[in-house]
């Protein structure tokens, strides 16, 4: 049986398979690798998928939906000839269609499935994709974020040690990712996103242009004329990435309209399209502490980011052309292909791997002195962190005699409790005390396949309660990572080789002549603070830069030259 790579898109879905030592498409009933993300009920209740429904969207819009991506984990319902959907439920739809092309085209059946999400999903439109493979009747163990399978494709593919940016613009969300490939490793380095994103965009601002230019009443439009209008749309956007110029008509009602487009007059009036793409961009490389000199490459990914105006606004702001490795539509499913390769231990890439990050922060909420109604959110795991990881925090009681402490577990970025996703909570006594003097240590543990474990241990019992959060997992999947995480759950500062070198830094500043000590003592500040932070990557690198400050100090040679490598060494 096969493991199969699903790329479910917004606009077309794509699968794809490793064998025989390379990434194969699966071609679907059509003889096209591309399936539309577009689902219809026919009168007689036959749900229909594909390029069929992709007809109907204008024959029978009232009966037919695209776009219901942008809508997984929500609770929002879709009609479809009086009967409704969940988003999940039509992805499921979309996923079998693949999967039966899928057993057809390998003439074999299929074991599980790897589907890609764009980087910016959180965890309840995660576990909706779960859901949906399920309903589909495959196993869903992986979920592999969009960027980074692209990254995976175009390492494996150009075979060049460098810092890509990976620009994964599809017709319904945009996933920047800024990867670090050298040996066999993809490193995710930040991740920023906009769910609501894509190419679609375009359509709707032409769309609204192209009104205002005919002063045709929004408001008169029926649903099949608004579907015509942006099917001619994404025609017109579609021809301007092969001519200059294209030409977009509508007839409402009896009467023809016409208009002209180039990708000049596209480009003006996409101004607030271009800042939000500026934005995601700028917030990939603030959180990954590069500038656009520090990067190697702009990979492309996604349907959209073939059009000539998106890439001429890339190569205004990198300076520099956009790498497309291949054809852009097909980037993720063959980054799929690898991750699945991978999982077989496949021999020509069983040395891979693809580390990811935390998307969002997870975090608690805390009492707010100043306006107790509205409680903090603060951060445990900061977005952008490699999993798996592993981070405690101390809190205290917030008021006298408290006999419970409650334990809200968020995912976001907000700055108040309430504007944040809400995962659970967890309650756990504590001995009547003052305020302040009693305290618990949380833990959250979470691992790449989507496992967050929240411990919380009472300060002066020692009482421990766990709480575990996965995306439908089964209980011996979970009891079976979570053996395996257990050795994550050390505080970095109890680690033996950083107890070491705080131990010869103290030794150091003893040691030290007066005029030093100040410089050492700037040292030990700055490992404390690595320690507390909890990440282990820039703990390691900063603990060799140390060794060489001890060696320097503790040998000193009066004809060495002065050490001329700055702190800046152990983080480039």
């Amino acid at each position: 049986m096969a493991v199969i790579g699903i790329d479910l898109g917004t606009t077309n879905s794509l699968g794809a398979v490793y064998k025989d030592g390379e990434v194969i498409l699966i071609p679907n009933r059509f003889g096209s690798f591309l399936t539309p993300s577009v689902v219809s009920m026919t009168e007689d209740g036959t749900i229909v998928t594909g390029e069929i429904a992709k007809e109907r969207l204008v024959t029978h819009p009232e009966a037919t939906v695209a776009s219901f991506k942008k809508d997984m984990g929500t609770e929002r319902k879709i009609n479809l000839n009086g009967r409704t959907f969940l988003p999940e439920e039509l992805s499921s739809f979309i996923i079998r269609a693949i999967l039966e092309d899928a057993r057809e085209y390998l003439k074999e059946d299929i074991e599980e499935a790897v589907i890609s999400v764009p980087a910016y999903f959180h965890d309840r439109q995660r576990v909706a994709v779960k859901q949906a493979g399920a309903l589909a009747g495959v196993s869903v163990q992986r979920i592999i974020n969009e960027p980074s399978a692209a990254a995976m494709a175009s390492y494996f593919e150009r075979n060049e040690e460098q810092i890509f940016l990976v620009f994964d613009f599809g017709g319904g969300t945009l996933d920047v990712s800024i990867v670090d490939c050298f040996d066999t490793l993809v490193e995710i380095v930040s991740v920023s996103g906009d769910n609501r994103l894509g190419g679609d965009n375009f359509h709707q601002v032409m769309a609204d242009s192209f009104i205002r230019e005919h002063g045709i009443c929004k408001e008169s439009l029926t649903a099949k004329d608004h579907a015509l209008l942006l099917r001619q749309a994404e025609k017109c956007k579609r021809r301007l990435s092969k001519a200059e110029e294209a030409e977009m008509s509508l007839t409402i009602g009896g009467i023809s309209f016409d208009s002209i487009y180039t990708n000049d007059r596209l480009t003006d009036e996409s101004g607030s399209i271009l800042s939000r793409m500026k934005n995601v961009l700028s917030r990939a490389l603030s959180d990954g502490d590069m500038t656009i000199q520090d990067i190697d490459a702009v990979i492309l990914a996604g349907g959209s980011s073939r059009m000539p105006l998106v890439q001429e606004y890339l190569r205004h702001l990198f300076g520099q052309v956009p790498f497309v490795v291949g054809n852009c539509d097909e980037l993720i499913a063959r980054g799929l292909g690898l991750v699945c390769a991978v999982k077989a231990r496949e021999e020509e890439v069983k040395d891979f791997i693809l580390t990811d990050i935390c998307p969002f922060t997870l975090g608690t909420g805390t009492y707010n002195k100043a306006d107790p109604a509205h409680s903090y959110m603060t951060p445990i795991i900061e977005r952008n962190t490699v999993l798996p990881c592993s981070r405690v925090q101390r809190f205290y009681t917030a008021a006298d005699y408290q006999k419970e402490i409650c334990i809200s577990i968020l995912q976001g970025e907000h700055t108040y409790e309430e504007d944040n996703l809400k995962l659970g909570k967890v309650h756990i006594l504590v001995p009547r005390k003052k305020k302040g003097e009693e305290a618990v240590d949380v833990r959250f543990t979470y691992d790449i396949n989507g496992i967050l474990t929240v411990d919380v241990t009472v300060i002066s019992t020692g009482r421990s309660i766990s709480k575990t959060l996965s995306q439908n997992m089964s209980r011996d999947e979970i009891e079976k990572r979570m053996k395996q995480l257990e050795k994550l759950k050390i505080h970095p500062k109890d680690l033996s080789e950083n107890r070491l070198m705080m131990e010869k830094l103290e030794t150091l500043y003893e040691e030290a002549k007066p005029d030093v000590r100040e410089q050492i003592m700037s040292y030990i500040r700055r490992f404390e603070y690595l320690l507390a932070r909890q990440n282990l990557r820039p703990i390691q690198k900063y603990r060799e830069y140390l060794e060489q400050i001890i060696e320097w100090y503790g040998n000193p040679d009066p004809f060495r030259e002065e050490q001329k490598e700055g702190e800046e060494e152990w983080t480039s």
